[in-house]
């Protein structure tokens, strides 16, 4: 089970991703909560480097390679370890980030940011993609009411962000098999029970609260 939590920025999937990680412990499942860029030192330490650091100027190759290199790290020390123990995964970002930010917001080459992600992953593909939608303006106006969180992403133009929140949905709606699209402007807890029954419904679960 490789869950994974994507979306535009504000649309609450780290508190999702741990909402949803408990819920399966609770059902007796052994899971892996991590997240993207980083999960581990090494995709830590990148991590710093492509939301903090405003002076590099990095360019938009530069974010996409030293995106997928962190993913690439990930993969080999804790995802794949992960699935081979048989454990859950939820992960917050993977992959289709890359298509949205690098791909819709950079406007980078979308074949050639797939043949670096393949290399990356391995072909690792998760089972389910959650996208947690909402407008631009209310991720941005959540993102930007605690400016202690604010990184470099945050800051690009709302231009920018359109374009990332337009290629989230139609990766979404090109694969519906493997997607399910949740309105993430609702209230967390009806959100919850959204990723709730989404997850149910894919992996055939039984139903229990």
């Amino acid at each position: 089970m490789f869950i994974v939590l994507e979306g535009p920025d504000g649309a609450g999937k780290s508190v999702q991703a741990t909402r949803l990680a408990e819920w399966l412990c609770v059902r007796g499942l052994t899971v892996v909560q991590t997240r993207e860029p980083g999960g581990t030192a090494t995709g830590d330490e990148i991590r710093a480097i492509l939301l903090q650091s405003d002076h590099l100027h990095l360019h938009a190759e530069t974010e996409a390679l030293l995106m997928s290199a962190a993913r690439a790290q990930h993969v080999h020390e804790v995802l794949l370890p992960a699935l081979e123990r048989g454990d859950a995964i939820v992960c917050d970002r993977y992959a289709d980030s890359t298509y949205a930010y690098q791909g819709g917001g950079r406007q980078l080459n979308m074949e050639q940011l797939a043949v670096i992600q393949h290399f990356a992953t391995g072909g690792l593909v998760p089972n389910l993609r959650i996208l947690l939608d909402l407008p631009v303006e209310v991720g941005l106006n959540r993102r930007h009411g605690d400016a202690g969180q604010i990184n470099r992403i945050d800051r690009e133009s709302l231009a920018f962000h359109e374009r990332v929140r337009q290629t989230f949905l139609e990766l979404a709606h090109a694969d519906p098999s493997s997607w399910t699209i949740i309105d993430a402007s609702a209230d967390i807890e009806t959100v919850t029970a959204a990723i709730r029954i989404a997850v149910v419904a894919h992996f055939h679960l039984a139903v229990t609260s």
